[in-house]
């Protein structure tokens, strides 16, 4: 007896000659809306990764002119107070008078609050006057904003729905991120954690990974420099060292749960004495040259990637990481832009810089491991953490960093460098509480 195919039996049960799928369990049309909805999102990826990667690329090489010209002309210092004046003076011609940074940023993708397109090229310049003059900040939270802002506007342009326009501005993040520090993987989770914390957006994943993917390839091709740290000497993961590791991993989390605190604390300090933007600013200028007047020139002033390469060699003060504290919350919360990324990165390498010639280890690992820890604990985001640290210092020390992350993501708490960003799930529970950041 012939017995038919499942197949044909199919066809021959209908009486149409025709496939019917459905029984098997197959939806032609929605395998379709599917493969063209991808389509869809890797094409707007790899527009918005090209626009913005050649955007960013043209700030990494303004930053990089105005950290050059600040090493070679240490009296332009001088002139920091007057370029804050020129800060708030731009924001406000621009009708800019409540700045948000970043927090606009995440609230834009938790809230669906619009950025305005004057945002990008306010925190360019803003961040350039600030690095060129001696102010220190960061470059990674202006990245993401420039990101974060044209990829919301390019959504607007093409009219996409609410929930699609959140998906392009990570995407515009990823890319920002990605270009500036040359890491991919770490940018395209970055941009799906850090708004809520426990929730990981899984339907942006990939028109994160293709837009950062296409960003930072675009930047290197441009000549962009991808930061990365050689760790030498790598000891074998023991008990003692998994012991020393995480005591050091603990106490990064509560170093970055501290500097968070300052920033807010600092920042409630100057709207108290000085609720005039303008006086406010010029008077953050007049500390921070009166701190360089101090300590030096060119060690606590810009972002500082110099001193992190040098922490690498152990070659830092051993009480860098504090002064970069003091440095950092008196330029950002008095107003003058830039980020806070790229500082704690420095407090990392440096504390851990500190830690190893106390304790006799290897300077590089413990500079990766700070960097790693402190990253986790400012951003609450473990994934892009750990990944981030694969990018930069390669994966042989990867039972430390993962150890590290861990440890730090727990015992850093609900602080956070930004307060729009929202806690969903507990830290230490598995249940949901949904708490702002302190």
């Amino acid at each position: 007896m012939h017995h038919l195919s499942p197949v044909r039996a199919a066809e021959r049960e209908e009486g149409t000659g025709k496939m019917n799928w459905k029984k098997f369990g197959i939806d032609p049309r929605r395998h379709y809306l599917r493969v063209t909805y991808l389509v869809k999102w890797m094409i707007c990826a790899i527009a918005v990764g090209a626009v913005i990667g050649v955007i960013i690329t043209g700030f990494y090489y303004a930053l990089h002119f105005a950290t050059s010209a600040r090493t070679a002309h240490p009296r332009i210092i001088w002139l920091l107070p007057a370029a804050g004046l020129l800060i708030v003076f731009l924001y406000h011609l621009l009708g800019d008078f409540d700045d948000k940074g970043t927090n606009l940023v995440l609230k834009s993708i938790t809230d669906d609050q619009q950025i305005p397109l004057k945002k990008a090229p306010l925190i360019f310049a803003g961040t350039f006057l600030t690095h060129l003059f001696g102010g220190s900040s960061g470059r990674e939270s202006a990245a993401l904003q420039i990101g974060g802002c044209i990829g919301q506007n390019i959504g607007h342009a093409m009219k996409l729905r609410s929930t699609d326009k959140k998906t392009i501005t990570m995407c515009g993040m990823s890319a920002a991120f990605a270009a500036l520090f040359g890491t991919p993987m770490s940018a395209a989770f970055l941009a799906m954690e850090i708004a809520n914390v426990g929730v990981l957006y899984y339907s942006a994943l990939v028109p994160c990974v293709v837009s950062a993917l296409t960003a930072a390839n675009l930047a290197q091709f441009l000549g962009a420099r991808a930061d990365v740290f050689r760790v030498e000497m790598m000891p074998q993961f023991t008990i003692r060292s998994a012991v020393l590791a995480a005591v050091f991993a603990i106490l990064c989390a509560v170093l970055s749960s501290v500097f968070c605190r300052l920033l807010r604390a600092g920042g409630w300090v100057y709207r108290r004495y000085f609720k005039d933007p303008y006086i406010r600013i010029a008077a953050g200028g007049g500390m921070v040259v009166a701190l360089t007047l101090i300590f030096g020139p060119n060690i606590y002033n810009g972002a500082g990637m110099d001193v992190i390469e040098r922490a690498f060699e152990g070659e830092v003060p051993p009480f860098a990481f504090l002064l970069k504290i003091l440095f950092t919350v008196v330029t950002l919360e008095a107003g003058f832009k830039g980020g806070e990324i790229v500082p704690s990165l420095y407090i990392g390498a440096t504390f851990g810089a500190a830690v190893a010639s106390l304790t006799g280890t290897r300077a590089s690992l413990c500079c990766a491991i700070g960097m790693g820890a402190m990253f986790c604990g400012v951003t609450n985001c473990p994934v892009a953490s750990l990944l981030l640290c694969f990018e930069m210092f390669g994966y042989r020390g990867m039972p430390y960093y993962l150890l590290a992350i861990a440890l730090a993501y727990a015992f850093s708490g609900y602080s956070s460098l930004y307060g729009s960003q929202r806690f969903v799930f507990s830290k230490m529970r598995p249940h949901t509480i949904n708490h702002s950041a302190e």
